[in-house]
């Protein structure tokens, strides 16, 4: 097996819940030595996030954080404490990449801000993850998810079109966060290693999320005319929805007028896609309910595998409206060996989706138990004695 390619590039990650812990799993997945920072006497909060659990009662592990946690080494430190906050800054002294989400100013008031790091570690790649960002009218308000969804206009355009506003069923805000600044990460560490100079990284729930409002904020800011809500249709392409079949539901997703014409045919109706309301996806869009209505009559005649099989076959976006249970449970998605053993019992994970072809991401490190490796990292890293380590651990530092 090649070595991971980022290999040798050691995290100190103070993060718990979700973005800041999933960013530092998609590196440690890739090979990051990542040191998990949490506190002595409850840890990353999601630790208490069950049922369900893993484990044995005694250690056991909540599914919310063994999801965002593998490849991790888990030290206690009480950072409150001086002594803690200075095994942290040596731990810092030794580190590529430092990653938090803690409240605005609260690691300054540790000593571990960025300007007091790089002091010692000149070339520190250090990203900070808050909700609202380091500057601007709502830097020091507290960043949920939720909250987030609700702020950015993503819940303004999730839900039916005359129903009430809701949220994703994922915290979508924070792992569109994570993935943002896993590629921040990754291009400062890149200059860091060109020229020697670190740099901070901010990084907001706010602000990834407006971004991930991609074509819906393009629409509005070049059209000056707000956002809708469209349920299971799309604002700019039709048909690109939810239909009823006569067993169920299922969605069709026409990208363009040479897919409609492939559907109209399926359907028995080919002279659909001649017709001048109907045949360019500006027609369609202008005559929405009509089309939906003539569609929804047909859909309904036939079960969903008829379809969805007879619009795949030309080559239409056509797809079974699965539960989770049943999209994990797919042989495509054993195929694609996405949930793979999780190291804990018989429990499983899903697996890292980005496919590498020399240097794939691996899980080689189970999700770690609160301070399973204090011990360990202050004897290998900090040469602490083992009369010290329980010196330490007897006054509450770690």
């Amino acid at each position: 097996m090649s070595p991971l390619p980022l290999q040798g590039i050691r995290i100190l990650d103070f993060t718990r819940v979700l973005a800041g812990p999933f960013c530092s799993m998609m590196l440690a997945d890739l090979g990051a030595d990542v040191i998990k920072i949490e506190s002595p006497n409850s840890g990353d909060e999601t630790r208490a996030w069950g049922a369900p659990w893993v484990g044995n009662p005694q250690d056991r592990i909540s599914a919310y954080f063994a999801c965002v946690n593998r490849n991790k080494q888990s030290i206690t430190l009480n950072l409150k404490n001086p002594h803690a906050q200075h095994i942290a800054t040596q731990l810092a002294s030794k580190s590529h990449i430092v990653i938090e989400n803690f409240k605005l100013g609260q690691m300054a008031g540790f000593g571990l801000d960025y300007d007091s790091l790089s002091n010692k570690n000149p070339a520190l790649v250090y990203c900070s993850i808050t909700g609202f960002g380091q500057t601007g009218d709502y830097r020091d308000r507290p960043g949920y998810d939720f909250v987030l969804q609700a702020m950015t206009g993503l819940m303004a355009i999730t839900g039916e079109k005359d129903g009430t506003p809701h949220k994703v069923g994922v915290a979508v805000a924070d792992v569109f966060t994570a993935l943002f600044a896993c590629n921040a990460i990754q291009a400062a560490l890149r200059y860091a290693e060109k020229t020697g100079i670190g740099q901070f990284i901010d990084m907001s729930l706010y602000d990834s999320q407006l971004v991930a409002l991609v074509n819906v904020a393009s629409n509005v800011l070049i059209s000056g005319n707000d956002a809708g809500r469209y349920g299971n249709q799309h604002a700019n392409i039709v048909p690109y929805q939810t239909f009823t079949a006569s067993d169920g539901d299922f969605v069709v997703a026409v990208g363009n007028d040479r897919q409609f014409g492939a559907m109209c045919a399926v359907l028995g109706n080919p002279h659909m896609a001649t017709d001048s309301h109907f045949a360019t996806n500006p027609a369609r869009l202008i005559n929405r309910g009509e089309l939906i209505s003539i569609l929804s009559g047909i859909f309904i005649t036939q079960p969903v595998a008829h379809w969805v099989m007879s619009l795949l076959a030309v080559d239409v976006p056509a797809g079974e409206i699965y539960t989770v249970q049943q999209a994990l449970n797919l042989p495509h998605t054993q195929q694609r060996e996405m949930v793979v053993p999780m190291g804990i019992a018989d429990a499983h994970m899903l697996a890292s989706p980005m496919r590498l072809s020399h240097t794939p991401p691996a899980v080689y490190l189970p999700p770690p138990r609160l301070g399973e490796h204090t011990d360990q990292i202050l004897r290998d890293e900090l040469s602490l004695s083992a009369h010290e380590i329980a010196d330490l651990r007897m006054r509450g530092i770690i």
